[in-house]
């Protein structure tokens, strides 16, 4: 990368780290963070619904420092912040110019998935930067001589399988590799051993995770059945996943990434890229997937989309105004508005409510508990729930939480028949469940925030049997 536009794209880098270190305390935890905080207290290879990655993360930063939103983020805010480096670094490889590399950074840097995975401890976020890490690989094993450098492959396989490690999706990226390129070529590329050779090394990488799905019967595939089903807050139905997708990337980047598609299709060597973007597109779509599983192909693309856009418009003012139109993604993706002021963002970004109001949740579900009798067990309808009782509750003298909910359910139930404050389990199984069973009001969210904890219903439990009897019917994955 020439020195000019090297200083630009580790300029936009930092930038976007210091907005993303900036706002990384606003709100507080997302309901998925409290989970990995109490799943890096049971780590294992593998967990229902994920790799042990993240959780095995949560756990080391939150041992650095303990309690802090800030610190648990950190590795997400380094993590977009090299996926903005490797934009300019493909823009480079692709024979960009200063300022096309510039761009393919800003670009990158003002996509709604890159800030939104930046934000967030998530395993979408080093899945996004394991797509763009191979992503740059391939490009530039593409542009070799068949063969010509093994260790880019056998370094693609190495990044495939750490990437697997907390996202099982960049599977679909080299399957959809290969497909690429035996329907357009180069198909030499495939007759050397060492594409082969990768593929294996990040099989072999990811096995821990993918023995331990084996062993307990692949529970992921039923977690990605009840996504397709609507069941997870952020899923999309099949005739909104182009809209939203368009949404969640920016649509005033979408000349730059168009002009992406049309530059590597231009290029024969690289045409296959194109092809596998469309293949996912139509594999994603078909199988009821959400719109982020391509997030980590759009560095690729705004990366090569940035120096045509700037040869091709001849305007130099096109790509600044793109970018300032690009701005109102940061309101949508970070905690930048008040709390009162949230509920139209969350209509566009569900993932901000439920960053909001965790500590009064938790001070709503205390002052319910402390009149029941001593003794009393906490269990929850999800995991979110149960891991804001486990990180708040102690303060209070609450008990650790119970939860049928993912990892949750294997870390243990209720003893015998104790008696519960249940959060938020459907009506009709507690009554199913419970001899007595005694409403305890709802919960509110700060400022009425319109989130999934928003009017959650407390009740009182007895059991009518023991709960180890009962938890199968409070298990359950999505």
């Amino acid at each position: 990368m020439p020195s000019r536009g090297r200083t630009q794209v580790f300029l936009v880098a930092a930038a976007l780290g210091l907005v993303l270190l900036l706002t990384s305390g606003r709100y507080g935890y997302h309901r998925d963070e409290l989970y990995f905080l109490e799943a890096g207290h049971h780590l294992a290879w593998g967990y229902p619904d994920q790799p042990p990655l993240v959780p095995l993360l949560a756990r080391l930063m939150s041992t650095l420092v303990p309690e802090s939103v800030v610190a648990l983020r950190l590795p997400s805010t380094l993590a977009a912040m090299a996926v903005v480096v490797l934009a300019g670094a493909i823009a480079r490889q692709l024979g960009a110019r200063s300022g096309g590399q510039a761009l393919a950074a800003a670009s990158t840097a003002a996509c709604g998935f890159v800030l939104a995975m930046g934000h967030l401890l998530s395993t979408a976020t080093f899945d996004l930067l394991g797509w763009t890490l191979v992503s740059y690989l391939l490009v530039r094993v593409l542009q070799d001589g068949p063969g010509e450098r093994p260790r880019l492959w056998l370094l693609a396989g190495v990044v495939a399988g750490v990437t697997m490690q907390a996202n099982l999706l960049v599977g679909f990226l080299l399957a959809g590799f290969v497909a690429g390129v035996l329907l357009v070529g180069p198909r030499s590329r495939l007759a050397s051993p060492w594409p082969w050779v990768a593929a294996g090394i990040a099989l072999v990488i990811a096995a821990p995770y993918l023995l331990w799905q084996a062993s307990h019967g692949w529970p992921q595939l039923d977690v990605a059945r009840d996504i397709a089903a609507g069941g997870s807050g952020s899923s999309a139905s099949r005739a909104s996943f182009l809209p939203l997708l368009l949404l969640e990337v920016g649509p005033f980047l979408l000349p730059i990434w168009l002009w992406g598609l049309v530059r590597l299709w231009r290029d024969r060597t690289l045409r296959c890229l194109v092809v596998t973007f469309g293949v996912l597109l139509v594999t994603f779509v078909a199988s009821g997937a959400k719109p982020y599983y391509l997030a980590g192909l759009f560095p690729l693309l705004l990366a090569a989309g940035s120096q045509p856009l700037l040869d091709g418009v001849g305007r130099r003012w096109v790509a600044p105004v793109l970018l300032v139109l690009s701005a109102p993604a940061l309101v949508i993706t970070l905690p930048l508005l008040p709390v009162s002021a949230v509920d139209p963002v969350i209509a566009i970004n569900y993932d901000a409510g439920e960053t909001i109001g965790w500590p009064a949740f938790v001070e709503q579900v205390a002052t319910a508990y402390d009149t029941l009798p001593p003794g009393t067990a906490i269990v929850t309808a999800n995991y979110g729930q149960a891991g804001a009782v486990d990180r708040y509750g102690g303060d209070r003298g609450l008990p650790r939480a119970h939860s049928g909910h993912n990892g949750y359910a294997a870390w243990g139930h209720p003893a015998g028949t104790t008696p519960a404050l249940v959060v938020g389990v459907e009506p009709t199984l507690l009554r199913r469940s419970c001899a007595e069973l005694r409403p305890l009001g709802r919960l509110t969210s700060p400022s009425d925030v319109d989130n999934d904890e928003n009017g959650t219903r407390l009740s009182y439990c007895v059991p009518a049997l023991s709960w180890a009897e009962l938890w199968p019917e409070f298990t359950h994955l999505g």
